[in-house]
């Protein structure tokens, strides 16, 4: 088991420079030993260090992959114009407005600072720099083509991101409106129903049933609120604990996504286009296709894919072709095996997977545009059998009442 890397403390110190002028700043080492001596590379008599105290709440905000996916860009921005690099991490560190990402960008130029290569201070924050950001990093600062390399990052990184966020929006708008819809009827078998429920207790009528059937749901809903709540919470906090523990868990839940008309085909176009766009990446930075598989496997986001991407690595380590590994998985369809078919013979591979990638990055954002239209009018239908069902059923005694009038 690999050792996990020391963090990193946040010092503040005051000092003295070459002139003679009083300073301030802030540094990040392991301990105030190692920061008194980076203070010093930096032509700094240091006088006073100190751990900076962290606040009670709220201080450092969590780091997301849209975090990473703009730290890319400014990265590749910054090279571009021809800033250092080590300038180009005081730039966007000191500027950024989440701590987390602040904390750990100040880190990363530390380390800089202290002779360490780019690629080696990321390998300390694992969490959010993976083996294919890390591996492409180190090719071009081996090649010298860092700037290049940052780009095709940035790149990768925002089309990876939109992806993702066009699969989410597919899959949290049913779900939010379906619990919106809950929630309203739950307030109203809670709330309403009970008032209409005095007014009929003084009918002496035989109420319908449609009535009768809403009444009791009411009766069982007030008394029984507390066991919908905890029930709820008990699925919910059981199915996130299975998905983060299980992997046989997760690996049946993406089988079965895979399977669900509409839903399942963005999921495996989706993956599709991440497997493309994430071997494109790693071909373009001449990294052998043996290794760039386990980055791949990592980020089609689907266990089954990921699966078939350790097999299809497994056979090209053998001497088969990526083609007919990729045909042999059954999971890609004839027109994306053509095409890398295509690309492997005529020694243009990154080109090709790139045009499958964009293809199938553009098919799924058409389709969840459709599926979104699509859903309005079903959700909207949905909407108005829960609470127009409960509307006409408590003032269906009111109309009999009326007739009989």
């Amino acid at each position: 088991m690999a050792k996990k890397p020391a963090e990193k403390i946040e010092f503040t110190y005051e000092g003295t420079d070459r002139k003679g002028n009083r300073v301030k700043g802030e540094i990040y080492a392991l301990n105030d030993t190692l920061a008194k001596g980076a203070i010093r590379k930096q032509g700094i008599n240091p006088l006073r260090i100190k751990k900076k105290p962290q606040p009670l709440f709220g201080g450092q905000t969590k780091i997301k992959p849209v975090d990473i996916a703009i730290f890319s860009r400014q990265m590749a921005t910054m090279m571009k114009s021809g800033v250092p690099l080590v300038q180009s991490f005081d730039i966007i560190g000191t500027g950024h407005e989440n701590k987390g990402m602040q904390k750990m960008i100040l880190a990363i130029k530390a380390d800089v600072e202290g002779g360490s290569t780019f690629s080696d201070a990321l390998k300390k924050f694992p969490l959010y720099f993976d083996n294919l950001f890390v591996n492409l990093i180190a090719a071009g600062e081996h090649s010298g083509a860092l700037e290049t390399m940052l780009d095709k990052l940035a790149t990768y990184k925002e089309k990876t991101e939109a992806l993702k966020a066009k699969v989410k929006k597919a899959m949290t708008y049913p779900i939010s409106v379906l619990v919106i819809a809950f929630v309203v009827t739950a307030v109203l078998l809670i709330f309403v129903v009970p008032q209409f429920q005095e007014v009929f207790s003084n009918f002496g009528a035989e109420l319908p049933a449609p009535t009768l059937f809403v009444i009791a749901l009411s009766e069982a809903m007030q008394a029984y609120w507390w066991m919908f709540v905890i029930g709820i919470g008990a699925l919910a906090f059981t199915y996130k604990h299975m998905h983060a523990k299980s992997a046989h868990f997760r690996k049946q839940v993406d089988r079965i996504t895979l399977k669900v008309p509409i839903v399942g085909e963005i999921a495996t176009k989706s993956a599709i286009a991440r497997f493309a766009r994430t071997l494109e990446t790693m071909s373009v930075a001449g990294v052998p296709l043996v290794e760039a598989m386990d980055s791949v496997a990592g980020a089609t986001g689907n266990i089954i894919y990921q699966e078939a991407s350790m097999d299809i690595q497994k056979e090209i380590s053998g001497g088969t072709q990526l083609q007919t590994a990729m045909k042999t998985s059954g999971l890609f369809p004839s027109m994306v095996i053509q095409m890398v078919s295509i690309g492997e013979e005529a020694g243009s591979l990154d080109a090709m997977l790139s045009k499958v990638a964009d293809f199938y990055e553009a098919e799924v954002d058409n389709m969840v545009d459709n599926l979104t239209t699509l859903m309005e009018p079903i959700i909207m239908a949905v909407l108005g059998v829960l609470v127009g069902g409960l509307i006409v059923a408590m003032y269906l005694p009111i109309f009999q009442l009326g007739a009989v009038v």
